[in-house]
């Protein structure tokens, strides 16, 4: 499929006891993954970015330590799920100018310690 770093779409990561948490991006760290929520880019690194240790495996769906991501499903997949996703999906509609571009969004990744390669900063 592709390298976690590259997928835009909302993720859902699947938590050992089978909690599950819609997230806007991810990225490779050298102790695991470093995923940030939704609506990260309205609070502090320390609030919305966290580390999941354990060996990043996998092009889609990904695992590290016990747990599992995934691509978010449409509504008919993931109804369960669209409660969290709607208000991000609405807001970025409403509000582009206010969230980063993926260049930013990289060199954020990478002050976080994540191994984002600057060569993939796309549009």
């Amino acid at each position: 499929m592709a390298q976690i770093d590259t997928v835009t779409a909302p993720l859902v990561i699947r938590f050992s006891g089978d909690k599950e948490k819609v997230v806007a991006r991810a990225f490779p760290h050298p102790l695991g993954l470093v995923y940030l929520d939704l609506f990260w880019h309205l609070s502090t690194p320390d609030e919305a970015a966290h580390l999941i240790r354990g060996k990043l495996q996998g092009e889609g769906p990904w695992r590290v330590g016990d747990a599992r991501i995934r691509v978010l499903g449409c509504a008919a997949t993931d109804p369960h799920l669209q409660e969290a996703y709607l208000p991000w999906q609405d807001y970025l509609n409403q509000h582009p100018e206010d969230y980063p571009p993926e260049a930013q969004i990289r060199e954020i990744a990478r002050r976080l310690g994540c191994q984002v390669e600057s060569g993939s900063d796309g549009p």
